[in-house]
Protein backbone atom coordinates (compact mmCIF):
# COMPACT_ATOMS: atom_id res chain seq x y z
CA UNK A 1 0.00 0.00 0.00
CA UNK A 2 2.91 2.38 0.34
CA UNK A 3 4.17 1.98 -2.61
CA UNK A 4 1.09 2.07 -4.56
CA UNK A 5 0.61 5.72 -2.68
CA UNK A 6 4.25 6.46 -3.69
CA UNK A 7 3.53 6.05 -7.11
CA UNK A 8 -0.60 7.45 -7.12
CA UNK A 9 -0.18 11.02 -5.24
CA UNK A 10 2.59 12.08 -8.52
CA UNK A 11 0.05 10.79 -10.63
CA UNK A 12 -2.91 12.37 -8.68
CA UNK A 13 -1.06 15.64 -8.23
CA UNK A 14 -0.14 18.59 -10.75
CA UNK A 15 1.89 18.41 -12.61
CA UNK A 16 1.50 14.68 -12.94
CA UNK A 17 -2.52 14.86 -13.25
CA UNK A 18 -2.11 16.89 -16.57
CA UNK A 19 0.74 14.52 -17.76
CA UNK A 20 -1.80 11.64 -17.76
CA UNK A 21 -4.90 13.06 -18.97
CA UNK A 22 -2.67 14.23 -22.09
CA UNK A 23 -1.51 10.90 -22.61
CA UNK A 24 -5.40 9.83 -22.36
CA UNK A 25 -6.40 11.68 -25.01
CA UNK A 26 -3.28 11.20 -27.20
CA UNK A 27 -4.37 7.48 -27.09
CA UNK A 28 -8.09 8.24 -27.83
CA UNK A 29 -7.02 10.35 -30.67
CA UNK A 30 -4.98 7.73 -31.94
CA UNK A 31 -7.85 5.42 -31.88
CA UNK A 32 -9.61 7.74 -33.51
CA UNK A 33 -6.87 7.70 -36.26
CA UNK A 34 -5.85 11.76 -35.64
CA UNK A 35 -2.27 10.86 -35.64
CA UNK A 36 -0.58 14.36 -35.43
CA UNK A 37 -2.54 15.25 -32.61
CA UNK A 38 -2.23 12.43 -30.66
CA UNK A 39 1.64 12.77 -31.77
CA UNK A 40 1.47 16.48 -30.31
CA UNK A 41 0.19 15.14 -27.05
CA UNK A 42 2.17 12.81 -26.11
CA UNK A 43 5.15 14.99 -26.95
CA UNK A 44 3.38 17.67 -24.57
CA UNK A 45 3.09 14.95 -21.87
CA UNK A 46 6.66 14.41 -22.57
CA UNK A 47 7.70 17.74 -22.26
CA UNK A 48 5.89 17.76 -19.13
CA UNK A 49 6.98 14.66 -17.50
CA UNK A 50 11.14 15.66 -18.42
CA UNK A 51 11.16 19.42 -16.71
CA UNK A 52 9.32 17.97 -13.49
CA UNK A 53 12.12 15.32 -12.70
CA UNK A 54 14.85 15.67 -10.43
CA UNK A 55 17.66 14.36 -12.48
CA UNK A 56 16.72 16.81 -14.99
CA UNK A 57 17.10 20.13 -13.31
CA UNK A 58 19.70 18.90 -11.47
CA UNK A 59 21.84 18.29 -14.94
CA UNK A 60 20.58 22.30 -14.89
CA UNK A 61 21.85 22.65 -11.25
CA UNK A 62 25.32 21.00 -11.96
CA UNK A 63 26.19 23.59 -14.61
CA UNK A 64 26.04 26.15 -12.04
CA UNK A 65 27.70 24.49 -8.94
CA UNK A 66 29.95 22.27 -10.66
CA UNK A 67 33.29 24.93 -9.88
CA UNK A 68 32.15 25.37 -6.29
CA UNK A 69 34.43 23.72 -3.38
CA UNK A 70 33.09 24.38 0.10
CA UNK A 71 36.48 25.63 1.87
CA UNK A 72 37.89 23.21 5.08
CA UNK A 73 38.60 26.34 7.26
CA UNK A 74 36.94 29.36 5.60
CA UNK A 75 38.13 32.99 7.37
CA UNK A 76 37.65 36.94 7.05
CA UNK A 77 36.86 39.77 8.03
CA UNK A 78 33.17 40.21 7.28
CA UNK A 79 30.65 37.69 5.97
CA UNK A 80 28.20 39.14 3.48
CA UNK A 81 24.72 37.10 3.35
CA UNK A 82 22.91 37.61 0.76
CA UNK A 83 19.18 38.15 0.61
CA UNK A 84 16.47 34.72 -1.14
CA UNK A 85 13.20 35.87 -0.05
CA UNK A 86 10.87 36.17 2.49
CA UNK A 87 7.34 36.05 3.31
CA UNK A 88 7.20 39.54 4.54
CA UNK A 89 3.67 39.10 6.41
CA UNK A 90 3.97 35.72 7.75
CA UNK A 91 3.12 35.22 11.49
CA UNK A 92 6.79 34.37 13.27
CA UNK A 93 7.45 33.82 16.90
CA UNK A 94 9.59 36.75 16.94
CA UNK A 95 7.39 39.00 14.55
CA UNK A 96 6.00 39.79 11.10
CA UNK A 97 7.95 38.40 8.17
CA UNK A 98 9.73 34.83 7.80
CA UNK A 99 12.58 34.41 5.20
CA UNK A 100 11.84 31.28 2.30
CA UNK A 101 12.84 27.85 2.86
CA UNK A 102 16.16 29.20 0.09
CA UNK A 103 16.88 31.96 2.19
CA UNK A 104 16.66 29.80 5.39
CA UNK A 105 19.49 27.76 4.60
CA UNK A 106 21.47 30.85 3.97
CA UNK A 107 20.82 31.76 7.23
CA UNK A 108 21.91 28.69 9.10
CA UNK A 109 25.27 28.64 6.98
CA UNK A 110 26.07 32.04 7.76
CA UNK A 111 25.11 31.60 11.48
CA UNK A 112 27.30 28.51 12.00
CA UNK A 113 30.58 30.47 10.33
CA UNK A 114 29.81 33.50 12.52
CA UNK A 115 29.60 31.75 15.72
CA UNK A 116 32.83 30.02 14.35
CA UNK A 117 34.71 33.01 13.00
CA UNK A 118 33.19 35.50 15.49
CA UNK A 119 33.13 38.56 12.43
CA UNK A 120 30.00 40.61 11.84
CA UNK A 121 27.45 39.38 9.15
CA UNK A 122 26.19 41.96 6.53
CA UNK A 123 22.93 40.62 5.73
CA UNK A 124 21.53 42.27 2.03
CA UNK A 125 18.18 42.74 0.48
CA UNK A 126 16.07 45.73 0.73
CA UNK A 127 12.61 45.85 -0.11
CA UNK A 128 11.59 45.18 -4.34
CA UNK A 129 7.93 46.66 -4.06
CA UNK A 130 6.44 49.55 -2.33
CA UNK A 131 5.10 48.73 1.00
CA UNK A 132 6.82 45.41 1.60
CA UNK A 133 9.12 45.09 4.32
CA UNK A 134 13.20 44.92 3.62
CA UNK A 135 14.06 41.80 3.35
CA UNK A 136 16.82 42.40 5.85
CA UNK A 137 15.28 43.58 8.66
CA UNK A 138 13.17 40.30 8.41
CA UNK A 139 16.81 38.41 8.40
CA UNK A 140 18.44 40.30 10.96
CA UNK A 141 15.48 39.36 13.79
CA UNK A 142 15.71 35.64 12.60
CA UNK A 143 19.96 36.23 13.16
CA UNK A 144 19.27 37.43 16.21
CA UNK A 145 16.85 34.83 16.92
CA UNK A 146 19.12 31.95 16.26
CA UNK A 147 22.02 33.69 18.37
CA UNK A 148 24.02 36.55 16.31
CA UNK A 149 24.45 39.48 18.52
CA UNK A 150 22.96 42.59 17.03
CA UNK A 151 25.99 44.52 17.40
CA UNK A 152 27.37 41.74 14.74
CA UNK A 153 24.87 42.50 12.12
CA UNK A 154 24.69 45.08 9.75
CA UNK A 155 21.28 45.20 7.60
CA UNK A 156 21.95 46.43 4.42
CA UNK A 157 18.11 47.15 2.82
CA UNK A 158 18.70 49.21 -0.23
CA UNK A 159 19.34 46.76 -2.90
CA UNK A 160 16.90 45.24 -5.13
CA UNK A 161 19.05 41.86 -6.96
CA UNK A 162 22.22 40.93 -7.18
CA UNK A 163 24.56 43.15 -8.33
CA UNK A 164 22.92 46.02 -6.34
CA UNK A 165 23.45 43.27 -3.37
CA UNK A 166 27.51 43.62 -4.20
CA UNK A 167 27.87 47.55 -4.34
CA UNK A 168 25.78 48.61 -1.53
CA UNK A 169 27.38 45.75 0.59
CA UNK A 170 31.07 46.82 -0.85
CA UNK A 171 29.84 50.82 0.36
CA UNK A 172 29.51 49.20 4.00
CA UNK A 173 33.11 47.11 4.30
CA UNK A 174 34.94 50.05 3.05
CA UNK A 175 33.37 51.91 5.35
CA UNK A 176 34.67 49.48 8.28
CA UNK A 177 37.88 48.36 6.73
CA UNK A 178 36.84 44.73 5.64
CA UNK A 179 39.46 43.41 3.54
CA UNK A 180 38.36 38.96 3.73
CA UNK A 181 34.88 38.97 2.84
CA UNK A 182 33.15 35.63 3.10
CA UNK A 183 30.48 35.19 0.68
CA UNK A 184 27.59 33.42 1.92
CA UNK A 185 24.47 32.64 -0.91
CA UNK A 186 22.81 28.77 -2.47
CA UNK A 187 25.23 27.25 -4.62
CA UNK A 188 23.45 27.83 -7.91
CA UNK A 189 23.21 31.45 -7.07
CA UNK A 190 27.07 31.79 -6.23
CA UNK A 191 28.25 32.13 -9.80
CA UNK A 192 26.39 35.05 -10.29
CA UNK A 193 27.26 36.85 -7.12
CA UNK A 194 30.95 35.87 -7.72
CA UNK A 195 30.52 37.40 -10.94
CA UNK A 196 28.60 40.74 -9.41
CA UNK A 197 31.45 41.35 -7.12
CA UNK A 198 34.20 41.39 -9.31
CA UNK A 199 32.34 43.81 -11.40
CA UNK A 200 33.32 45.83 -8.55
CA UNK A 201 36.92 44.55 -9.00
CA UNK A 202 36.56 43.05 -5.72
CA UNK A 203 37.39 39.20 -5.03
CA UNK A 204 35.44 37.20 -2.39
CA UNK A 205 35.57 33.75 -0.58
CA UNK A 206 32.39 32.14 -1.43
CA UNK A 207 30.71 29.79 1.19
CA UNK A 208 27.93 27.88 -1.05
CA UNK A 209 24.66 26.82 1.08
CA UNK A 210 22.49 23.99 -0.01
CA UNK A 211 23.90 22.20 -2.79
CA UNK A 212 21.31 21.07 -4.76
CA UNK A 213 23.72 18.21 -6.57
CA UNK A 214 27.15 16.45 -5.85
CA UNK A 215 29.63 13.90 -6.96
CA UNK A 216 27.70 10.88 -7.27
CA UNK A 217 24.27 11.96 -6.03
CA UNK A 218 21.85 8.96 -6.34
CA UNK A 219 18.50 8.59 -7.95
CA UNK A 220 16.18 6.04 -7.54
CA UNK A 221 13.04 5.19 -9.69
CA UNK A 222 11.36 7.89 -7.64
CA UNK A 223 12.83 10.31 -8.98
CA UNK A 224 11.57 9.75 -11.98
CA UNK A 225 8.02 10.41 -10.86
CA UNK A 226 6.44 13.54 -12.07
CA UNK A 227 7.31 16.47 -9.37
CA UNK A 228 7.17 19.92 -10.14
CA UNK A 229 8.62 22.83 -12.06
CA UNK A 230 10.07 24.61 -9.15
CA UNK A 231 13.54 23.29 -9.81
CA UNK A 232 13.65 23.65 -13.62
CA UNK A 233 12.00 27.38 -12.99
CA UNK A 234 14.43 28.04 -10.30
CA UNK A 235 18.05 26.94 -12.19
CA UNK A 236 16.47 28.46 -15.72
CA UNK A 237 15.89 31.70 -13.87
CA UNK A 238 19.28 31.62 -13.01
CA UNK A 239 21.04 30.94 -15.71
CA UNK A 240 18.69 33.91 -17.53
CA UNK A 241 20.36 36.03 -14.96
CA UNK A 242 24.05 35.15 -15.65
CA UNK A 243 23.09 36.32 -19.82
CA UNK A 244 21.46 39.62 -18.58
CA UNK A 245 24.44 40.05 -16.46
CA UNK A 246 27.38 39.57 -18.62
CA UNK A 247 25.32 41.71 -21.21
CA UNK A 248 24.69 44.59 -19.13
CA UNK A 249 27.19 44.95 -16.72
Amino acid sequence: MFMFKKILTPLLMPPGIFIVLLICAAVWLFLKRRWRAGFFNLLIAFLMWLLSISPVSDSLFRGLEAELKMPKAPSGDVIALLGGGISDGSPDLSGLGAPSEEMSARIITAVRLQRKLGVPIIVSGGSVFRGRKAEAVVVKRFLMDLGVPGDKIIAEDRSWDTIENARYSLEICRKFNYEKIILVTSGYHMKRAIMSFRKYDVDVLPVPANFRTWENKKYGWESYLPGDFDGFATAFHEYLGLIFYKIAY
